[in-house]
């Protein structure tokens, strides 16, 4: 026997970074949603505005609160499923402290605008590479900690976390391709549709890879040890693995439904998404039947019961996932805050739920003490429950609802719903239940805090955990003749490591290699053209402000949706989109074919103060665009942007970029010119300049404040084709 010690003092590092970021998370994530029913609650705040605030809340309790939690249940289960310490205490801390840097710059960067815009992948192109070298680490560590263990089998929990590792690593790499163009700036390489798929691929499977089989490892490791009793089937888990890995991977463009992504693509996705069923309620009826027997003890012990609820969860949202890729409950569905319930439940119940259920086993385990309290840590169980109850159940109306009043018409053929502004003013109180699920939800999370701090402080500090196992013999590397396949591959992480990339590099390539390569996938439209400088600049000032997250860009072939917007989509329009916006949820209306459709003036009121032109609208007002030296547009960038642009495939001419500067002085004029048409804005601005020059402060002229070349961006949207007549 040799002994050796477990390495605790890692594990605790991540379970405090989890709670830490965990109430930071959740606290942006009330605070969005209160601004849905108070607009103006950081009026005039740019870096407190929901735009900026909203990938501050996906990143801080997806990489930060689930993150942390993962590496914590990984470093502790990893140890003791090998019987061995991590391969190197240099790589966990290297791990822990890299992994904290990059959220804190997260914390940092997002508020100030510098964004990305994609789907949990907004950070800009440092942080890309940050984040690859730290889960190269983790992975390192990971692998180095199996070659040199003292278990030959690798036990289930152990295949997820590869699978994890590896496809993370591809799905972040891929995704992120992007040409820099400053330290904070850069476009991704991919265009439209092309971009769209990849970014979905990436999405849909971070959901997969980084939110699920992670949490499946954990699952299938402190269930039953929280039960005591074994996994419920050895061969289900790995009917559930390999099918899992493979399938889920094929499911991303299922997101892009009735959208301008090529058919055969959308169909692939709705195909494996089907199947996907099966797999995902193999391994919620694996977990829930290890439980057998031990029933009783569910009903007393708090680990369990957030365990119980975590896999029911699952369990919904995977029925849920593959029912919503159906393209008839799509149609209805897509972008609606039906998604925003549906990803919840899978947020709040599986990854919260597990991940608390999971700190409750292991902090007196850690700390060699009893739980400080088992009333708390029921009611923090309740309160949660009821939190997520009170969360879902009013999104879910509220996605019927807007769906609803969105395709409804009269007799005569005529929108029933013509004004958006009627779907946000029926759901206003299905917004007030969600502030208040979302309060208990919080509330719980605090109580689970003391908790765990009052149990810390009687606890004794056992960083370095005495253990002992014996070494590992040698065995031949061919499978024997009584061997499955199986249970040769449990013993070779290298070779389960590759075989786990065969699996889902599959899928990716069947999908994805296609849409970029074959040509005939993305039919060209001639007259559409690049946008000029002042367009360009003002859709980086739309992207900045994070106006994806309200409003997509992207009108499919509905009857509803071509009289409320204009003529549908088309994969051509997007062809020098870098990156794409077609967006996921409509807060506020699709704007592909606002330009055009109300005047300069209509477009500055509406940014100064959304009321004033859309009486009841929920969109607060941007100021920083409009007045004060912070409204001058930054154009010392553009001509190199242009040119990152001509890299990526845009055809602007040496000419376009030498003459960018006045060409934005031009278009910008004849922007202010509009503007003047208003006498109500021409006294305003005159006062505007008188006072700047009254109190010898820098005045900087409307053609060159960051609203004109927002304004620019606006009118050109939708505007390269003909357009049907829309409605609103």
């Amino acid at each position: 026997m040799q002994q050796f010690h477990y390495d605790n003092k890692i594990v605790k590092n991540f379970i405090y970074a989890t709670m830490l970021w965990g109430v930071v998370g959740m606290l942006v994530g009330l605070l969005l949603a209160f601004m849905f029913l108070f607009p103006n609650l950081t009026d005039g705040i740019s870096w407190l505005s929901f735009g900026r605030l909203r990938p501050l809340h996906t990143n801080a309790v997806i990489f930060a609160f689930v993150g942390n939690a993962i590496f914590a249940g990984v470093y502790y289960s990893t140890q003791r499923l090998l019987k061995a310490r991590m391969f190197s205490d240099l790589l966990s801390k290297l791990n822990f402290w890299g992994w904290q840097l990059i959220i804190v710059g997260a914390a940092i960067t997002l508020p100030l605008g510098y964004t990305s815009s994609k789907e949990y992948a907004e950070l800009e192109w440092p942080f890309d590479i940050a984040i690859a070298l730290v889960w190269v680490i983790f992975g390192w560590n990971l692998i180095g900690t199996m070659l040199k263990r003292r278990q030959r089998h690798l036990y289930v929990a152990i295949w997820f976390y590869i699978a994890t590792f590896v496809t993370v690593a591809v799905l972040h790499i891929f995704n992120s391709l992007e040409l820099p163009v400053s330290a904070m700036k850069s476009y991704s390489v991919y265009a439209g549709v092309q971009d769209a798929l990849v970014q979905w691929w990436y999405g849909h499977n971070a959901v997969a890879f980084f939110l699920t089989t992670p949490f499946l490892g954990l699952m299938y490791y402190f269930v039953p040890k929280a039960a005591n009793r074994p996994v419920y089937s050895y061969r289900l888990s790995i009917v559930h693995f390999w099918s899992l890995i493979f399938i889920y991977i094929w499911a991303g463009p299922h997101h892009l439904l009735y959208t301008a992504l090529p058919e055969w693509a959308q169909n692939l996705g709705v195909a494996f998404s089907v199947m996907l069923l099966m797999p995902s309620w193999g391994g919620m009826i694996n977990g829930l039947l290890t439980l057998r027997g031990a029933w009783d003890k569910v009903r007393t012990d708090p680990v369990l019961k957030f365990m119980v609820v975590a896999i029911t969860g699952y369990g919904m949202a995977t029925f849920e996932g593959p029912m919503l890729s159906l393209k008839n409950v799509n149609a209805i569905a897509h972008f609606t805050d039906w998604i925003i319930a549906h990803v919840h439940v899978g947020a709040l119940a599986w990854n919260g739920f597990l991940t608390f259920g999971m700190i409750y086993y292991l902090v007196p385990k850690l700390f060699k003490t009893k739980l400080h309290s088992l009333a708390l840590a029921n009611l923090h169980f309740w309160i949660g429950t009821l939190g997520i109850i009170m969360y879902a159940l009013p999104m879910y109306v509220a996605g019927f609802t807007q769906a609803s009043m969105w395709k409804q018409f009269n007799p005569d053929g005529t929108l029933t719903y013509g004004n958006f502004l009627e779907t946000v003013t029926e759901i206003m109180p299905m917004y007030w239940m969600r502030a208040i699920g979302g309060t208990l939800y919080l509330t719980g999370m605090l109580i689970l805090v003391f908790n765990v701090i009052a149990t810390i402080k009687k606890g004794s500090k056992v960083e370095d955990e005495l253990a002992e196992a014996a070494a590992l013999e040698r065995v031949s590397r061919k499978r024997t003749a009584n061997e499955g396949w199986h249970t040769w591959i449990e013993r070779k992480p290298i070779q389960l490591t590759i075989g786990a990339t065969i699996a889902i590099l599959i899928g990716g390539l069947v999908q994805i290699v296609p849409t970029i390569v074959v040509k005939s996938n993305i039919p060209t439209i001639a007259s559409v053209k690049p946008y000029s400088p002042l367009e360009l600049e003002g859709r980086d000032i739309y992207i900045r402000e994070g106006c994806v997250g309200c409003h997509s860009q992207m009108i499919r072939p509905f009857r509803s949706e071509v009289e409320r917007y204009g003529d549908y989509s088309k994969a051509g329009e997007f062809v020098y989109d870098h990156p794409f916006l077609w967006g996921s949820k409509r807060t506020g209306p699709d704007l592909h074919r606002i330009g055009g459709k109300y005047s300069d003036n209509w477009h500055f009121n509406h940014m100064y103060d959304p009321q004033s032109t859309s009486s009841g609208s929920i969109m607060p007002r941007y100021p920083w665009l409009i007045t004060g030296s912070s409204s001058e547009l930054d154009k010392s960038m553009t001509e190199k942007k242009m040119e990152a642009m001509v890299t990526l495939g845009v055809p602007y001419t040496d000419q376009d970029i030498a003459n960018a500067q006045q060409s934005m002085l031009e278009q910008g004029a004849k922007i202010e010119e509009n503007l003047h048409a208003d006498p109500d804005f021409t006294k305003t601005y005159e006062a505007d300049k008188q006072y700047a020059l009254d109190n010898g402060e820098p005045f900087v002229e409307m053609k060159n404040r960051e609203i004109v070349a927002l304004i620019a961006y606006l009118q050109r949207l939708g505007t390269d084709i003909k357009l049907e007549t829309a409605q609103n």
